[in-house]
């Protein structure tokens, strides 16, 4: 039985659990002169977690994140993060940049290298540029505050049309306490993890191994539930750090209150993301029920997120509730399309192996919104299901995209 858990939404971001200061800073990384450093600091030595990208072509922040987290146990004080350059494919000299972001951090703060986690995002293939990362290192230890999330959240964006924060106060047993966090991402998002970036914090005092269950949970259900355009980078992570400072110790018995917690910060991070897609205009959300187990629901949901002509079809307001069905015939081999249905938000277009074309109007105008609704149910009479989160593919995703380096 689940323990009782009682979340609330709250106003905040990434430093509002207690014991945590951030910063965002412009230091000369990208040209325009926009921010582009952000620093998470610890009070103390904080519990730390991490999902990482499942591309083997990994960035140098994240080779050198995993292998601090190994050597401090899972603790850390710091995260260390830059945008407008990825730091990866930069061969041996990227990852001493990135080890050079790290120490330099650790003097600034006061800890050891191993207790500072780096990560990047921006242009593959282009080196870092130490002296403006020194100077924005040393502008943001200056400048560290609890009021200043909304700050690192605006220096870790890229693409992003807006900075995305969130923060919730959560009741147990053994009392109250915050858990806050910002993300980046925009394009080239699929979920495992996808070119995204999270910060997740909390001053619940979580053993490392505990946390690590968790955010692996969490993600499961958010982060790795979302794509823009199944585009799987070399940077992605999300980072997690408990720094007990509420006093509320969170233990095994409470495991489904914690990822409770952590998915209500991380789920409206992760629709941002979505919402946020690079030329998106409309958020989908699809649902996937009748499967004969959820990893079939999930396989579907996830083959329809990624489908050009499914995301085009949205996009111009087209009904083809055709294209839904030849997407879960082709993603799963368990479709019984007898019995099988399609949904446009509350108007049905497909059933018992026959259309309903006369109700493609109605589903026309309901496609004018801008918060859509696509449901499957595979016909099985099983009851795996799964949601995913992705957007509409427009003319100006592929125009910000084949300008991106240029």
């Amino acid at each position: 039985m689940m323990a009782a858990v009682d979340v609330r939404t709250i106003a905040g971001g990434v430093a509002t659990p207690a014991g945590f200061r951030a910063a965002g800073v412009a230091c000369g990384i990208k040209a325009s002169g926009k921010p582009d450093l952000a620093l998470i600091v610890s009070d103390g030595p904080a519990s730390a977690a991490a999902v990482f990208t499942t591309n083997v072509a990994q960035a140098a922040p994240v080779v050198v994140s995993r292998d601090h987290l190994a050597e401090s146990g899972g603790h850390a004080v710091a995260v260390v993060i830059n945008s407008g350059c990825a730091n990866a494919c930069t061969g041996p000299d990227g990852l001493a940049d990135a080890r050079d972001m790290a120490a330099r951090t650790a003097e600034a703060v006061g800890c050891g290298p191993a207790h500072v986690l780096v990560a990047s995002t921006g242009v593959i293939g282009v080196k870092l540029v130490r002296p403006a990362v020194t100077k924005g290192i040393g502008m943001a230890a200056a400048a560290l505050s609890p009021a200043g999330g909304s700050d690192a959240a605006q220096a870790i964006m890229t693409t992003d049309p807006f900075p995305k924060e969130a923060a919730a106060e959560v009741t147990v047993a053994g009392g109250t306490f915050r858990v806050g966090g910002m993300a980046k991402g925009s394009g080239m998002i699929e979920p495992m993890m996808a070119t995204m970036l999270a910060f997740i914090t909390t001053d619940a005092q979580i053993e490392p191994p505990l946390l690590q269950r968790a955010l692996a949970a969490a993600v499961n259900d958010t982060f790795n539930a979302i794509s823009v355009d199944g585009e799987c980078s070399t940077n992605d992570c999300v980072f997690a750090l408990a720094s007990g400072a509420a006093g509320v110790a969170v233990r095994d018995a409470e495991f489904p209150a914690l990822v409770a917690a952590l998915k209500s910060v991380c789920e409206p991070l992760a629709i941002g993301i979505v919402r946020g897609g690079e030329g998106a205009t409309k958020l989908i959300t699809i649902r996937v029920t009748g499967a004969r187990t959820p990893d079939d629901a999930r396989t579907t949901a996830r083959a329809i997120a990624n489908s050009p002509l499914v995301k085009t079809a949205v996009h111009g307001g087209d009904p083809n509730w055709g294209r839904l069905v030849a997407v879960a015939g082709r993603a799963t081999r368990t479709l019984v399309l007898d019995r099988a249905r399609v949904r446009i938000g509350p108007v049905e277009l497909f059933s018992n192996g026959g259309p309903h074309d006369e109700r493609a109007p109605e589903a026309a105008e309901y496609l004018r919104g801008t918060d859509i609704t696509l449901e499957v149910d595979l016909g099985t009479g099983g009851t795996g299901e799964a949601q995913m989160w992705t957007c509409d593919l427009t003319a100006e995703y592929v125009r910000i995209n084949a300008e991106y380096r240029t």
